[in-house]
């Protein structure tokens, strides 16, 4: 990663310290994407401000909402200090596209960057203990990504579960097969935004990922926190939600025997391919043998299984990924 040495070290200077009153504490660009979101965005706002780590900038990509979320979203800027909450246009391609157009965004600069949805709520010290962890273990020069669990509540915030706990290592070889953690929970350094902004902007299943896998294979750091530090909102406009119900299961069996799943991957490994250049030598032989994994003969698929060395977080799960790549459903 060393071509981005020059342009870390240029940004630290520039956006280590305060734009909002703030001595001491890195800058922290939260990059939010907003559709329709009237009914919980309040709260999530109203989260931020408790955060403990309080120097942070908040940039909304709105998708033509057409509620009452931008006159939210402005009460909101109106009462800030001035540049703490920018607004823009998404590009109204849904919210994989709208999320990578603010990660890929050269403009938006900071010291480190975080996902954040609309419809949660952010617990006070979510910022802080990301931070901690990413620099009591982090080279500047290499992209870090911090993720974890998050608590389930109902539309009340009522507690209604917590996301499964995962406890095999991150990996590149674990990404191309599964997502660890929601982008929601997602704080990522400099190193790994101008990753993702080399990368640029690609035709993915999701956006977090889409992050696990690039930053993974690049031979970057990902860390998952096994302590949620944010309330995961479950509602019937949810997108995505909780992945550990008996119906959410019998959904991903549904969607793999009909092929959906080999699709998703089909998307990553174009994706990856058309960047190959930024992962690891490592991992880009691992990438092709993937590649060869899903088109090949079955007698050829059984030995290719173990040089791939893939797996999901579970024994049960891999065991069901074995199972889908002999079918040739992967």
């Amino acid at each position: 990663m060393t071509n981005f040495i020059s342009k870390n070290i240029a940004i630290e200077h520039k956006w280590g310290s305060s734009r909002v009153g703030v001595e001491d504490e890195p800058l922290v660009a939260i990059l939010m994407c907003t559709y329709h979101g009237e009914q919980f965005l309040v709260e999530q706002l109203n989260s931020l401000e408790e955060q403990t780590h309080r120097n942070w900038v908040l940039v909304v990509s709105d998708d033509c909402s057409n509620d009452a979320t931008l006159d939210i979203l402005r009460q909101y800027q109106a009462k800030w200090p001035q540049g703490k909450m920018t607004i823009r246009n998404g590009p109204k391609q849904g919210y994989c596209n709208n999320f990578l157009s603010l990660a890929c965004d050269p403009q938006i600069q900071a010291l480190y960057f975080a996902f954040c949805d609309q419809d949660d709520v952010w617990l006070p010290e979510k910022l802080t203990v990301a931070l901690k962890t990413i620099v009591a273990t982090q080279n500047i020069h290499i992209p870090f990504l911090y993720c974890g669990r998050t608590r389930y509540v109902t539309e009340r915030l009522q507690p209604c579960g917590t996301s499964p706990l995962f406890v095999f290592p991150p990996s590149f070889r674990n990404a191309l097969v599964q997502s660890i953690a929601g982008g929601n929970t997602m704080v990522f350094n400099l190193a790994a935004k101008l990753l993702i902004e080399k990368a640029g902007l690609v035709d993915v299943p999701s956006h977090d990922w889409w992050l696990y896998q690039l930053i993974s294979g690049a031979q970057g750091d990902v860390f998952y926190d096994p302590v949620p530090h944010l309330l995961y909102r479950q509602h019937d406009g949810a997108l995505v939600g909780r992945n550990d119900s008996f119906r959410a299961k019998t959904e991903r069996m549904v969607m793999i025997w009909q092929g959906r799943f080999r699709a998703w991957n089909a998307q990553n490994v174009a994706a990856l391919t058309g960047v190959s250049y930024l992962l690891g030598k490592n991992h880009q032989d691992i990438l092709r043998m993937f590649a060869l994994l899903r088109e090949a003969r079955l007698k050829d698929r059984i030995r290719l299984i173990e040089v791939c060395g893939l797996y999901r977080q579970t024994r049960r799960g891999t065991f069901s990924l074995f199972l889908a790549i002999l079918l040739n459903r992967v």
